[in-house]
């Protein structure tokens, strides 16, 4: 990590540990104070009700992000069985208290099995997915009758850590569940929470969540608003670029014909990099971070030059 003392912000990334109540919009814009700077994005909006990672792009790191977003995540939560809420978390009113008292162990680790892997997954109507060109949470709001289609996401690992008999508010007997999830991007892990009470048949919802890693970047290199207003800390964006995406070095010829957009040969490339479908690092001899391409053909196809 690079330490930051002058009014020049350089280019990288910002892990933020984000804490509950803030959107990421909230988050960005704190950061532009932070950072003295207006060219601040982020990598994969968290819900106001959750906290942990959420990368923060700065100047021209704010091109990664895009394509950061697509990575792997990965988070704790906690499943409260036997309540519907109409968000599918706790942020939402109650809109059904059924109780969970006869749900057995063996048929919760069966649906968690059932939410396993390539699945097809309807999102939370209180979203922000765009139907029609209008944001869904505002048809719930106006209290528009609508569907959201299905969408193939993947969950790799749905794990149950405890599961804990607990008392709601309104005296409802639920069962709360620890639970950890990796998965794809555009994952709802509300949704998983509401689909598992479903499939149980006494509803669910979210009452706790934790992302603990959004690709390679994780809560051990996450630090709050508060510690980063003290002394902001950056990733620089060649080390960021790194850790994100399969690495290629080019020599110096290789370089000069990427910077002015040639499309060159991606013969040499390194068993990770020629095995991904995905984007892959280019850095020149001297260690800058030159581009991000795709291996298009045996030609590298530029998605963002930075050198």
């Amino acid at each position: 990590m690079k330490r930051v003392d002058k009014p020049h912000t350089p280019d990288g990334l910002v892990v933020v540990d984000k804490p509950s109540g803030f959107t990421s919009h909230d988050v960005v814009a704190k950061m532009r104070g932070i950072a003295r700077t207006r060219r601040v994005g982020h990598a994969g909006t968290l819900d106001p009700m959750a906290t942990g990672v959420l990368v923060i792009g700065v100047e021209k790191a704010t091109r990664l992000l895009g394509h950061l977003a697509l990575t792997e995540k990965e988070y704790r939560a906690t499943i409260r069985l036997g309540q519907t809420t109409l968000t599918d978390d706790a942020e939402g009113e109650i809109t059904a208290s059924t109780g969970a008292t006869g749900v057995e162990l063996p048929a919760v680790e069966q649906g968690i099995a059932a939410l396993t892997g390539d699945i097809q997954q309807v999102p939370s109507k209180v979203s922000a997915i765009k139907i029609d060109g209008k944001r869904s949470y505002a048809r719930v709001r106006e209290g528009e009758d609508f569907e959201l289609p299905a969408r193939p996401v993947t969950v790799s690992s749905f794990v149950l850590h405890a599961d804990r008999p607990a008392t709601a508010e309104d005296g409802t007997d639920v069962l709360d569940l620890d639970v950890t999830v990796v998965c794809s991007s555009g994952t709802y892990i509300r949704a998983l929470a509401r689909d598992l009470g479903a499939a149980l048949g006494v509803g669910g919802h979210l009452t706790a969540l934790r992302r603990t890693r959004v690709g390679p970047y994780g809560l051990d290199s996450g630090r709050t608003l508060e510690q980063h207003q003290e002394s902001l800390e950056i990733m620089p964006i060649a080390e960021a670029a790194a850790a994100a995406f399969p690495r290629w070095d080019v020599d110096a010829e290789q370089a000069r014909l990427l910077g002015n957009g040639v499309r060159i040969a991606t013969a040499g490339l390194s068993p990770a990099a020629a095995a991904t479908d995905g984007p892959i690092a280019v850095f020149a001899p001297d260690g800058r971070f030159l581009a991000l391409i795709e291996n298009r053909g045996g030609k590298a196809k530029s998605l963002a030059v930075f050198a």
